[in-house]
C-alpha cells in the first residue's frame, strides 16, 4: 500500500487510527473523506467481500472483512459507525465500554460543514420534506446540496465548494452518534413507532430523533403530534404546522364555505390545495413542513409556493402507477412502517370514500417488531381487503384480529406479490365490490424477500403494467 506522506505521518502520530466500521455508501465517504485530511484509516466489515472494497482508496492499508474485527476496534482513537450497524454489535459495544469515540459520518460533516444545515428526520415523509427543501432552494438560486439518508453520503456535499445551504435527511441510525449538530433549523416530522427493534423502546427511538435538535439555530414542531416537540429553550425562533387552521405567523390548512382547503400562513391563504400534484392530507402537512422549514432558511415564499405547484413526489411514495380493470394502483413501498402506512391510508382513502370507494391494502415483509394492530381504525374506516405477504404475514394478520377489526375486512395470506395480484383478481371481480384502488404500503422491511423497497416497488409495478397490458 502506498506510504504515508511527512504531514499525514504527523497527523496520524497526533490523531491515531481512524476505524471505518461499515463499507456502504456512507462507510466508502468517510473513508475518501479521511485519508484526504491526511489521517490514517482502517476499515472493518462482517461481508467477507464488501461490493465497495475495490473504490478504497489504497491509503486504506487494513482492511479486516469476513466479520468486524473487535481487536481492531480496540486499538482505534476513534470508530466512526454506518447507520446499519448497532451500537450493540458485540465488538461496537466493547469498544465504547473502552472508553473509545463512536460517530457517524454526519458527525464528521458537521463539524467541517461551514454553510447553515437544514436538518430533517421524523418516521414518515423526510424524503419528501428533504427532496422539496432542497427544490425550493435550487428554484430560489441557492447552491444547496441534499444529502444524508436520501441517498448521497453527506460527506460528499463536501466536494462542493460554492454550496451555501445544506439539507440532510437524517435517521435516528444516524442521529443516535450525533452530538451538536447545530443546524440553522431542524425539525421531527412526525414520530410513530420504528425500528424497535435496534432501539428498544419508543423512549430510545425518541431520544435517538430528538439528537437532532442539538444546537439547533430553530425549529419546526407538527402541532399534532406532541413527540416532536423538543425539549430546548422556549425563546428558539420556531414555527408549527398541522391540519386545522394556525395562529398567526405558523402554517395550517383553512376550509372555506365551500369546502376549499387552502394552505396557510396565520389567516393568509397561501394555495389551493387542489393546485398541488401530491394529494392526500399527509401531503398537506409535508408541504407546510417545507415552507416553514425554508422559511427558516431564509427562502423566498412566492418561490417556494411555485416549487411546491411543481413537485410530483417521489417514487415508491404512494406513487400512481396505473388503472387496469377499472382499479387504480398506487405504489407505496417505500411505506416500512405503521406510521407511514397509516398516512397513506388515511391519504388515499379520503379520496375515494367520497366515492364510496374502498382501498385493497397489501401488507407484510419484515414487521421490526412493530405492533400492527395500530393500523385497525384506518382500515376499518378505508379498507375492504387487506392482503399479506412475506415473512410476517401470519403474525400481522394475528395482530389484526387481536384487534377490534370490523366483520367487512376481509383477510387473505397470499406470500408473494404474485399470489397477491392473483387474489386482486379473484376478490374484486364481483360487481358487489367496494374496491376501487390497490394500494401497497407494507408497514414492513423488505429484505426478507427484496433487495429494498425499490425493488419491491419496481416488482410491483411491473405487475400492474403487465395486468394493464394483458387487459
Amino acid at each position: 500500500m502506498t506510504t504515508l506522506t511527512a504531514t499525514e505521518t504527523l497527523l496520524h502520530k497526533g490523531s491515531g487510527l481512524q476505524v471505518v466500521v461499515g463499507l456502504g455508501q456512507s462507510g466508502l465517504s468517510v473513508a475518501n473523506y479521511l485519508t484526504k485530511q491526511g489521517y490514517h484509516v482502517a476499515v472493518t466489515d462482517s461481508q467477507p467481500t464488501p461490493a465497495l472494497a475495490g473504490q478504497l482508496p489504497a491509503a486504506v492499508d487494513i482492511r479486516q472483512f469476513g466479520a468486524i474485527d473487535a481487536e481492531l476496534l480496540q486499538q482505534a482513537a476513534r470508530i466512526i459507525i454506518s447507520p446499519g450497524i448497532s451500537l450493540d454489535t458485540d465488538a461496537v459495544a466493547a469498544a465504547r465500554r473502552a472508553n473509545i469515540p463512536v460517530v457517524s459520518d454526519i458527525q464528521l460533516f458537521c463539524e467541517a460543514c461551514t454553510v447553515p444545515i437544514v436538518a430533517i428526520t421524523g418516521s414518515n415523509a423526510k424524503s419528501t420534506v428533504t427532496t422539496l427543501v432542497g427544490q425550493m432552494a435550487a428554484d430560489a438560486g441557492v447552491n444547496v446540496g441534499v444529502g444524508g439518508n436520501i441517498g448521497v453520503p453527506a460527506l460528499n456535499l463536501l466536494a462542493n465548494p460554492d454550496m451555501q445551504l445544506a439539507v440532510l435527511e437524517l435517521s435516528s441510525f444516524q442521529l443516535e452518534t450525533v452530538t451538536n449538530l447545530g443546524a440553522q433549523v431542524a425539525t421531527v416530522l412526525n414520530m410513530s413507532p420504528d425500528h424497535l427493534d435496534r432501539h428498544g423502546d419508543m423512549l430510545g427511538y425518541h431520544q435517538a430523533k430528538h439528537r437532532i435538535f442539538q444546537g439547533a439555530k430553530s425549529v419546526v414542531i407538527n402541532r399534532e403530534d406532541a413527540l416532536t416537540r423538543p425539549l430546548v429553550a422556549d425563546n428558539l425562533p420556531r414555527l408549527s404546522t398541522g391540519i386545522h387552521a394556525p395562529d398567526k405567523g405558523h402554517y395550517g390548512l383553512i376550509t372555506d364555505p365551500e369546502g376549499q382547503i387552502y394552505l396557510a400562513r396565520g389567516t393568509e391563504r397561501l394555495l389551493s390545495a387542489d393546485k398541488l400534484q401530491i394529494k392526500g392530507r399527509h401531503n398537506l402537512l409535508n408541504a407546510q413542513a417545507a415552507l416553514a422549514l425554508g422559511e427558516l432558511a431564509g427562502l423566498p415564499l412566492d418561490s417556494m409556493l411555485n416549487t411546491l405547484q411543481q413537485f410530483t413526489g417521489l417514487e415508491h411514495r404512494c406513487q400512481y402507477v396505473a388503472t387496469a380493470a377499472g382499479l387504480d394502483y398506487f405504489n407505496d413501498s417505500k411505506g416500512t412502517n405503521i406510521g407511514s402506512t397509516m398516512a397513506a391510508i388515511e391519504g388515499l382513502g379520503a379520496v375515494y370514500a367520497p366515492k364510496d370507494g374502498k382501498l385493497l391494502l397489501i401488507l407484510g415483509g419484515q414487521g421490526k417488531s412493530q405492533q400492527f394492530g395500530e393500523l385497525t381504525p384506518f382500515i376499518n374506516k378505508y379498507v375492504s381487503q387487506v392482503l399479506f405477504i412475506g415473512e410476517d404475514a401470519k403474525q400481522i394478520e394475528q395482530h389484526l384480529r387481536a384487534t377490534k377489526l370490523s366483520d367487512e375486512v376481509a383477510l387473505h395470506q397470499c406470500q408473494t406479490l404474485e399470489n397477491a395480484f392473483a387474489t386482486i383478481q379473484q376478490v374484486t371481480i364481483s360487481s358487489l365490490s367496494q374496491v376501487q384502488a390497490v394500494l401497497l404500503s407494507p408497514a414492513c422491511a423488505s429484505f426478507d424477500q427484496f433487495s429494498g423497497y425499490a425493488a419491491r416497488g419496481e416488482h410491483f409495478s411491473q405487475l400492474v403494467n403487465q395486468l394493464a397490458t394483458d387487459i
